[in-house]
């Protein structure tokens, strides 16, 4: 009888536990899904906030002008592809994105192999010297741009570099150097010294030790900054009106910008030329997204 009655009272200490277990996985189970929820939803109205504009001037491109002017927040009722052959025949895109290319792709060259030798000793060699060096070298990223470019354009004209391509190409190169000591600063500091110790041994010098050993693990950082510099570049308008003056040495947003009109603005070429200045990188992304995230997520990690 006894033995019954414990065996009773235990069935019943168990089943309430299995009650509470159950009561509290529920509640954690909620709580959790309350949160996942909260933040799917804020994340999801961020990225709707963020694409609005984009929608907004992909779907005004190709409405007509009339349509824009009698209801300009309805989609359009016809695709008027012929929007887009008119600004590619008046903007000369082809040879807008052609300059805007070679310009970006040279700055990012020049910004790399520059400031990872500037970054390189600031790295390794530690005393007040290389600490005011790189002082040196941040205060570039606290003085405003528009702060330098008259210093800017008397050095580039002086030089006799006014209205060509390498004149522009450096003063995307020295606009961006402080960034890239500070990226390749960063992350040679996480790199073993056991390995440029190894390399000495074998004779290397110092700079073989950087161009064989240390060059090559900088890819994911270099990635990084290559978007950085692309995106300095690409979206540039003022630097390009300042220092380029024939009209077909123009990078891409120069040439979007000849769009807009003192007095009035033609929405049926302002909305193409924007899509068709945004598309390349678009593309790039597309295409190369798992490299810049898996570069950017190395060189943070790093």
């Amino acid at each position: 009888m006894m033995s019954m009655k414990k065996t009773l009272v235990q069935t019943k200490a168990n089943t309430l536990s299995d009650k509470k277990g159950t009561t509290g996985i529920s509640k954690m189970f909620t709580k959790r899904s309350i949160k996942t929820f909260s933040l799917i939803t804020v994340m999801s109205a961020i990225v709707l906030i963020i694409l609005a504009p984009v929608f907004y001037m992909v779907m005004m491109s190709f409405r007509s002008r009339k349509e824009i002017m009698l209801d300009p927040l309805n989609l359009p009722s016809e695709l008027h592809f012929s929007n887009y052959v008119k600004v590619v025949q008046d903007m000369d895109y082809l040879g807008a994105i052609i300059n805007t290319v070679g310009i970006t792709v040279s700055s990012i060259v020049l910004v790399a192999l520059i400031s990872s030798l500037a970054a390189y000793p600031l790295a390794r060699i530690k005393n007040k010297w290389t600490n005011l060096i790189y002082i040196f070298f941040m205060l570039g990223m606290v003085i405003p741009p528009f702060a330098a470019l008259t210093p800017l354009y008397l050095f580039i004209r002086d030089l006799g570099l006014l209205d060509s391509y390498i004149g522009l190409i450096l003063v995307y190169t020295v606009g961006n150097l402080p960034l890239g000591v500070f990226f390749y600063t960063s992350f040679m500091k996480s790199i073993p010294r056991e390995l440029e110790e190894a390399a000495q041994l074998d004779g290397a010098s110092f700079i073989k030790t950087y161009w064989y050993i240390i060059f090559p693990m900088l890819k994911p950082i270099t990635g990084t900054l290559a978007i950085f510099v692309t995106l300095s570049c690409w979206n540039d308008v003022i630097n390009p009106l300042l220092f380029l003056t024939t009209e077909s040495k123009l990078t891409i947003m120069p040439a979007v910008l000849r769009f807009l009109g003192t007095y009035s603005v033609d929405p049926t070429q302002l909305f193409p030329a924007a899509v068709l200045a945004s598309l390349p990188l678009l593309c790039v992304f597309i295409v190369l997204s798992k490299q810049v995230v898996s570069g950017m997520t190395a060189g943070a990690v790093k």
